[in-house]
């Protein structure tokens, strides 16, 4: 696939993928529900008896065998084992049926299917600062599959909407998902456009929230992280609007369909302090997180600054850093400056990159783009020194002959 058509392609899967992120991942029911009261509808080995139901999970397990061949997917063992353990941890009672897959789309973006497997975002994982945080996630999604709220909304667009019509658009879109070009992912952004017809109400947000903090804290996960969270996003979608100078509410933001994401925020709040039982010890589990993602953080860092959105992109780092600055955070902070390209911006990168590398686990490229810089200053054999550095790096980088030349 040509690299024009790749970006087209993931686009339209935003498109598809954050309309339906707005329906599954906002709303706040206006009276709280109580986590005491969430009583799963669905067990081990549940199949479907009815016909809508069944009829429902004929084509979603269609759908499941796209996504399964997606060129989307990250492959990485390491993640997607590490993702499978945490949703067989929160998945409640039907957790050893649930599957789960990660797509590489640098958007903040879960999503649960009717027939019990998810997809999660690489976008996602780059903004959890520990496990707890990307399990509270997992776990909301479960409880929307544990509360069949899929099929609660599929009947409630069944009553409304044309039957025909509707069944009609999602048979078309799984057709086209199974032809020639199996694993394309302007197809799956179609199956994202279908899904989004089954938004969820604010109730069952708040079920789904609920449901999710009980699970997390009888798994030993601080409910609170939950709204840490939820708090993060806001601020994130702030400092974006801000750069931007627009009000705060992006195209395919979980906010789009969510009157107020304040009072979200307290409602899971109150809700973690529920479930909290006092004197238990509870552990966000942070460095298996960071072990776990520590393979493709670069690569989800990567995708991250490259969406030319540098007050998210700033606003991100600086939360990750929260716990530790490090050479790799370092180093796509001054990635962001240099992408930017303002007045004074490459004197800013040049700065960003000589800290980056007096760091240990600096990557291979800030040694480039600081010898880069040195070499600009005119610091030559300084700018040898960090080139040579980055060859002994990665000395079969694409670049390497080019850098051998300037390196002497």
């Amino acid at each position: 696939m040509c690299m024009r058509c790749f970006e087209t392609s993931r686009r339209n899967l935003l498109i598809g993928g954050g309309t339906l992120a707005a329906a599954l991942g906002t709303g706040a029911a206006t009276a709280r529900v109580r986590p005491q009261d969430m009583v799963p509808l669905i067990g081990p080995g549940y199949r479907p008896v009815d016909a809508d139901e069944k009829g429902m999970w004929q084509q979603m397990e269609r759908v499941e065998e796209e996504i399964s061949g997606s060129n989307l997917l990250v492959k990485d063992p390491t993640v997607t084992s590490y993702l499978q353990n945490i949703i067989a941890d929160v998945g409640g009672p039907a957790a050893k049926d649930m599957r789960i897959y990660l797509a590489r789309v640098p958007d903040f973006n879960a999503m649960m299917f009717p027939t019990g497997f998810s997809v999660v975002f690489t976008g996602l994982l780059l903004r959890m600062r520990n496990e707890a945080q990307l399990a509270g996630v997992i776990a909301h999604e479960s409880g929307h599959f544990l509360r069949k709220h899929q099929i609660r909304s599929w009947r409630d667009l069944k009553r409304k909407s044309d039957l025909f019509a509707v069944g009609q658009m999602a048979l078309g879109g799984i057709a086209g998902a199974t032809g020639a070009y199996v694993g394309d992912i302007a197809q799956l952004a179609e199956l994202g456009t279908i899904l989004s017809l089954l938004q969820y109400s604010r109730g069952m947000e708040a079920e789904a929230d609920a449901m999710g903090a009980r699970l997390l804290a009888e798994q030993g996960y601080p409910a609170i992280e939950m709204s840490t969270t939820w708090s993060q996003l806001i601020g994130e979608e702030e400092a974006s609007a801000r750069y931007r100078r627009k009000r705060r509410r992006r195209r395919y933001s979980l906010f789009e369909t969510h009157p107020s994401p304040e009072s979200r925020l307290a409602d899971l709040r109150a809700i973690a302090a529920e479930v909290t039982v006092p004197g238990r010890r509870y552990d966000d589990r942070r460095a298996r997180y960071l072990q776990a993602i520590g393979g493709i953080r670069p690569m989800l860092l990567d995708d991250q600054v490259k969406l030319n959105d540098p007050g998210a992109s700033q606003y991100l780092i600086e939360t990750l850093a929260k716990d530790g600055w490090n050479g790799l955070l370092r180093f796509y902070e001054a990635e962001v400056w240099r992408l930017r390209n303002r007045a004074g911006d490459d004197q800013r990168a040049a700065q960003g990159y000589a800290v980056a590398v007096s760091y240990p686990d600096a990557p291979a490229d800030a040694w480039r783009w600081h010898g880069l810089s040195l070499m600009k200053q005119g610091r030559q054999a300084e700018a040898r020194s960090a080139l040579q550095r980055y060859l002994k790096m990665a000395p079969s980088a694409p670049d390497a002959p080019f850098i051998r030349q300037m390196a002497g």
